[in-house]
């Protein structure tokens, strides 16, 4: 990936007008660049620019289960979905979406791996709780292996 590539994403990372990011990402015809923004972003400024890449016809399956495990999807396999507090509606509704649309296949282009962040333990502990869990959450998803690099830049004394 050139560098000025990476240098329009990390700008579009840290504008302030969402109408501009959503129009952006909206225009972006290349599953890496995508995938290299749900990367990056921080879901707890809400959901709005996770949803435009899931919409974007060039989203890869890899980076809809990227966006699935960085929301915290996993509680949706875990837990009661229903006796999840309603202060979290906004959550449920996109891993309630984004789920659906992962399980009913709706992400065609398959060319990114995505490698569910679990341990055989957790897997065991996960089928024990909910033993319907569909396969395409638990394994590597089709595709290559990417390393993802971070373009966002850190705060003093980040860990991350």
């Amino acid at each position: 990936m050139e560098m000025k590539n990476l240098e329009q994403l990390r700008n579009l990372l840290y504008e302030e007008d969402e109408v501009k990011v959503l129009d952006e990402i909206n225009r972006i015809e290349n599953a890496l660049d995508l995938h290299i923004l749900a990367r990056n972003i921080n879901m707890n400024d809400g959901f709005q620019v996770a949803c435009s890449i899931l919409n974007n016809p060039y989203c890869d399956l890899g980076t809809a289960l990227l966006l699935f495990y960085d929301a915290d999807g996993y509680r949706l396999l875990t837990e009661d979905i229903e006796k999840i507090s309603d202060r979290l509606r906004e959550w449920k509704e996109f891993v309630l979406l984004l789920y659906n649309r992962i399980v009913n296949d709706e992400f065609s282009n398959k060319h990114i791996s995505f490698i569910p962040p679990l341990g055989k333990v957790d897997i065991y502990k996960m089928k024990k709780k909910n033993p319907d869990i569909p396969k395409v959450f638990l394994e590597p998803s089709p595709g290559k292996e990417i390393g993802i690099l971070s373009i966002v830049e850190k705060k003093r004394g980040s860990q991350t």
